[in-house]
């Protein structure tokens, strides 16, 4: 049996001058027609008037190259355009679709965050002299550090600090693969463990963003104290930049070597379906309605940001798929409240951030390895039967903020 595998393989391109100042002009071009027709668009729904789509946007983005105003258009490639018009049809059906968890109608872009643009035809590979052709831009190098596998279905050029990198996404039919391992595994994500597996083992967590968040905060004073824009500014900006660089590549880094390491020895991997989103929201309130323990949740949510957790899953899920094995989420209700041998339920259960106890039969073992065992049993139950949790009609169980600092102990 075969399948299809999308896959994308980003490198670091090495422009000479005139190369990188096209790239700047080109994700201008493309954020201007963004963010032209956005506004064109949410003027209309102001006046309760139809979206203008796709076919709409074209014929409006070929009357700008041809004005005087807007002719600047005309050195940029055509498709990188047409692909932004897309993109932004796309962005509002997903805006509109109730079925997106994450729904929300399209933002203006802002120079220098997200600079990209995307071709989805007419580039050319030649990975043994390294080098990608890019249409009205020509041949340009890149750090060739692995083979890229399939056929090419589009490029995405894209700038991060002051590096400019592509992303190839390509497309091949392969073997369904079967596992090398047998075994299942719970993995319980927190804060103080960064994940708790069920067979005991656990992760240390590597908070990037919390060792460099004093230098971080001191070069930002520093800029505060610059007249914006002026030459010192945008040197201090720069070094700001390469900070948060430095805590995101080293993020990526450890939490694709800890997603590696769980999916190459278990075949089926079973974890919580946090919301995120809910979980990291702010406790401010409202003018009327002050909110309670704000400092300590703004600690909580800091921390829960920093550790990644969505994108951990995301790593796992796509690895998994590609070594043949599977990624269960199972609801994450009342995981280090309910006793694994028992199955009592009670948050007297939890003594502290680190300590479990059952009140009923008194059990007792680590609260995250407790909720990783909850984990996989949940997981095993969902194989069998298609029930997830014995608890469905409780809410996701409260965290307390004041015990985030504590040290878990095994």
């Amino acid at each position: 049996m075969k399948q299809i595998i999308r896959k994308a393989f980003k490198f670091r391109l090495n422009p000479n001058s005139d190369q990188a100042q096209k790239m700047v002009e080109f994700a201008g071009a493309n954020r201007f027609v963004w963010n032209k027709a956005l506004a064109m668009n949410l003027f209309r729904l102001e006046q309760k008037q139809p979206l203008l789509w796709y076919n709409e946007l074209s014929f409006w983005l070929k009357l700008w190259k041809s004005s005087e105003d807007y002719g600047f258009l005309k050195t940029v490639h055509s498709q990188p355009l047409q692909q932004a018009l897309k993109n932004l049809e796309k962005a509002f059906k997903d805006g509109f679709d109730k079925k997106q968890p994450l729904k929300r109608i399209p933002k203006f872009k802002k120079k220098g965050l997200s600079d990209s643009f995307r071709y989805p035809q007419g580039f050319k590979l030649e990975q043994e002299s390294s080098k990608v052709f890019l249409p009205k831009i020509g041949w340009v190098k890149y750090r060739n550090s692995r083979q890229v596998i399939g056929d090419v279905k589009n490029m995405t050029i894209s700038r991060k600090g002051s590096y400019w990198y592509v992303s190839i996404q390509t497309e091949y039919e392969t073997e369904l693969k079967r596992h090398s391992s047998t075994s299942m595994i719970g993995v319980d994500m927190g804060i103080t463990r960064f994940a708790t597996l069920s067979d005991g083992s656990y992760v240390e967590p590597l908070n990037s963003f919390r060792k460099l968040s004093k230098k971080l905060a001191f070069e930002q004073r520093k800029l505060s104290k610059k007249v914006r824009f002026s030459a010192n500014w945008k040197k201090q900006k720069q070094i700001i930049t390469r900070l948060h660089e430095r805590i995101a590549n080293a993020r990526l880094d450890f939490l694709h070597k800890t997603s590696t390491e769980i999916s190459k020895n278990h075949a089926m991997v079973v974890v919580e379906n946090l919301k995120i989103g809910n979980m990291s929201k702010s406790a401010k309130g409202s003018v009327e309605k002050h909110g309670k323990n704000v400092k300590a949740k703004s600690g909580l949510n800091k921390s829960i940001l920093d550790q990644g957790w969505g994108m951990f899953v995301s790593f796992l899920e796509y690895k998994q798929a590609c070594s043949g094995g599977d990624v269960l989420k199972v609801n994450p209700q009342y995981t280090s409240q309910t006793c694994p041998r028992c199955q009592h339920v009670s948050h007297d259960n939890r003594k502290s951030q680190s300590a479990f106890e059952c009140t009923e039969c008194g059990f007792k073992a680590n609260a995250d390895l407790v909720g990783a065992l909850n984990v996989l049993e949940r997981g095993h139950r969902l194989l069998a039967c298609g029930v997830e949790t014995l608890v469905s009609s409780k809410k996701q169980e409260p965290v307390d903020s004041s015990n985030t600092n504590l040290l878990l102990t095994a």
